[in-house]
């Protein structure tokens, strides 16, 4: 007879209903442009948190990238005041030289681009080398540095001692930085690939016309922390 209570119980038991399984996390959202900000460069001077992540979401693919607030804090802060505000959705990689780097960060509207045309940022001291896959603002000189990315597709050093601080490290999608399109070669005077000024000046309809099969971001996330680390990064 002792049994009896147990087998009921087992069959309350089994006659449960399971537990409800709790919905996935939601995905953020892509930051919308902000054109008021966007043509303020002035008062986009917010700080960003120690560590915070980027996906850019392109025409080849995710690229994700891993930004180090201590490794060059102007930079990094220009590249988050940039990032939440949209900046870069829509910009296209104008320049690739294989084995060298891949550069970014012209914005395809001419009121945007000219707007941050002189909105120049002072040198951060460099801690980090250029190794391949580093984030780095592009420069013409000291202190040079307004919007333009370029990223390390090889261990460039020499690139330490002429002042250039990476700010983040691209920690999945280097698959896709080497697959984006290249074939227009370099900008001038090196190659006959897009002129910058003119995408400065022309915007879109320049890159439409003259350059139409150049990858682009489609859209920009950007969350705090760490980036969550892939089985393999930099394929």
């Amino acid at each position: 007879m002792a049994l009896i209570p147990i087998l009921v119980l087992g069959a309350a038991v089994l006659a449960q209903e399971p537990a409800p399984v709790p919905p996935p996390p939601a995905q953020p959202a892509p930051v919308a442009l902000n054109p008021a900000k966007l043509l303020a460069p002035a008062e986009m001077d917010a700080q960003a948190p120690e560590v915070f992540t980027v996906r850019f979401d392109t025409t080849a693919g995710d690229i994700i990238a891993e930004i180090h607030r201590e490794w060059a804090p102007r930079g990094a802060d220009r590249f988050y005041n940039l990032a939440v505000n949209g900046f870069y959705t829509n910009t296209s990689f104008f320049r690739i030289v294989p084995g060298f780097v891949v550069q970014f960060g012209i914005s395809p509207y001419p009121k945007v681009a000219v707007a941050w045309y002189n909105a120049v940022l002072k040198d951060d001291s460099v801690k980090k080398s250029n190794s391949r896959g580093r984030l780095v603002f592009a420069a013409a000189g000291r202190n040079t540095r307004t919007t333009q990315i370029f990223i390390n597709l090889g261990d460039n050093a020499s690139l330490d001692r002429e002042g250039f601080a990476p700010f983040g490290d691209v920690v999945d999608g280097m698959e896709v930085v080497k697959r984006l399109y290249g074939g227009y070669g370099d900008i001038p005077p090196q190659g006959r690939g897009p002129d910058p000024k003119k995408i400065i000046l022309q915007g879109k309809t320049y890159l439409d016309k003259e350059f139409p099969k150049l990858d682009r971001i489609k859209a920009t996330y950007v969350a705090e922390g760490p980036a969550p680390r892939p089985e393999k990064t930099r394929k």
